[in-house]
C-alpha cells in the first residue's frame, strides 16, 4: 500500500510558514532568538540537502512595536504600517545574519494582493522567486504591511504561503501553528477530539470541522488553514499543519513521521486558481 507519509521524503521544493506568535516572547513582545536561530538552522540544513526552501514569515509589526516602545497592540492602520516599516527591516536583518552564520543568503520579498491580481505583476513575482531559488538564495516572504490596505491585503500569511506555493509550484507547504493539526473538534474544549493524520478531500464536513477548531494566536484560525490547503492541494502541493512548539517537526515530517495533519494534493482540472484567489473565495470557506 502506498504510504503518503513516506512520499514526503522526496519533496524538493518546500515552503515553510511561521507566524509571529512563534517568533516573539508573549510576555515581553521581544524576539525569541533561540527559536528563531533553530528555525534558520533547520531550514539551512534542508538547503544543504539540495532542497529549495522558501520561508513565509510574519512578525514585522510585532518587532516594530517593540522597537518603538508601544505597550499596547497598535489599532489604527497608520500605526500598524509605521510599526511594520520599522520592524520589517530589523526582522530581515536578523534573518540575513542568522542564515549567513550557516553559509546561506536570504532575500526579502514583500507582496501585496494587487501583485497577485495583476497578470504582469504575478509573472514578475513568480520570476523573481524562481530566480532567487535558481541562484541558491532563500526567499523570506511577507505581506507588505507598510502599504497594504483592506483592498490589497491577503489578511493572513496562511493564504499568502499557499499562493507562494502555487507561484513556484512547490512540492510541500508546511504551516507551523499553535496546534498539532486538524482535529474533529476543538481540542482545547473537547478532550475526546481526535487529530486527523491524513486528509485526502476537503469537503463541507471538513470545513465545518475546521470552523469548530481554533488557533489561539496570530491572525489566522483553522479555517484560514483549510482555505490555504484548498489553494495548495488543488494546484499540486501537499500541505502539512503541525505544531510550531518544536521546530524539529520539520525534519520529522520530511523523514516520513506521522506529524501533524497531511493534506494530499489532487490537481483539479476545473479549479481556476486565479479566479479563486482574485475573488477571495477562500474567505468564504
Amino acid at each position: 500500500m502506498f504510504n503518503e507519509r513516506e512520499a514526503l521524503k522526496d519533496k524538493k521544493r518546500i515552503v515553510v510558514k511561521i507566524g509571529s506568535s512563534s517568533l516573539i516572547h508573549k510576555e515581553t513582545g521581544g524576539i525569541d532568538y533561540v527559536r528563531l536561530e533553530k528555525l534558520v538552522r533547520i531550514l539551512s540544513d534542508l538547503k544543504n540537502q539540495g532542497k529549495d526552501v522558501i520561508l513565509v514569515s510574519s512578525g514585522a509589526i510585532g518587532v516594530g512595536r517593540k522597537s518603538i516602545g508601544l505597550k499596547e497592540k497598535p489599532e489604527s492602520l497608520a500605526l500598524k504600517q509605521a510599526c511594520a516599516a520599522v520592524g520589517q527591516g530589523q526582522l530581515m536583518m536578523i534573518y540575513q545574519k542568522l542564515f549567513l552564520e550557516y553559509n546561506h543568503k536570504a532575500a526579502q520579498v514583500l507582496l501585496t494582493f494587487d501583485v497577485i491580481t495583476s497578470d504582469e505583476r504575478r509573472k514578475n513575482a513568480k520570476n523573481t522567486l524562481n530566480e532567487l531559488l535558481n541562484i541558491g538564495i532563500i526567499p523570506v516572504v511577507n505581506e507588505n504591511d507598510t502599504v497594504a490596505t483592506e483592498e490589497i491585503e491577503f489578511g493572513d500569511n496562511d493564504t499568502l504561503s499557499a499562493i507562494v506555493s502555487t507561484l513556484i509550484e512547490a512540492d510541500l507547504l508546511i504551516l507551523l501553528t499553535d496546534i498539532d493539526g486538524l482535529y474533529t473538534d476543538d481540542p482545547h474544549n473537547n478532550p475526546d477530539a481526535v487529530k486527523l493524520s491524513i486528509v485526502k478531500k476537503i469537503d463541507a464536513k471538513l470545513i465545518s470541522m475546521a470552523k469548530g477548531s481554533s488557533s489561539t494566536f496570530g491572525t489566522g484560525g483553522m479555517s484560514t488553514k483549510i482555505a490555504a490547503a484548498r489553494i495548495a492541494t488543488d494546484t499540486g502541493t501537499d500541505m502539512v499543519i503541525c505544531n510550531s512548539s518544536d521546530f524539529d517537526n520539520i525534519p520529522k515530517i520530511l523523514s516520513g513521521e506521522d506529524v501533524g495533519t497531511l493534506f494530499i494534493s489532487h490537481e483539479q482540472e476545473d479549479f481556476d486558481t486565479t479566479d479563486f484567489i482574485i475573488n477571495k473565495k477562500y474567505r468564504e470557506l
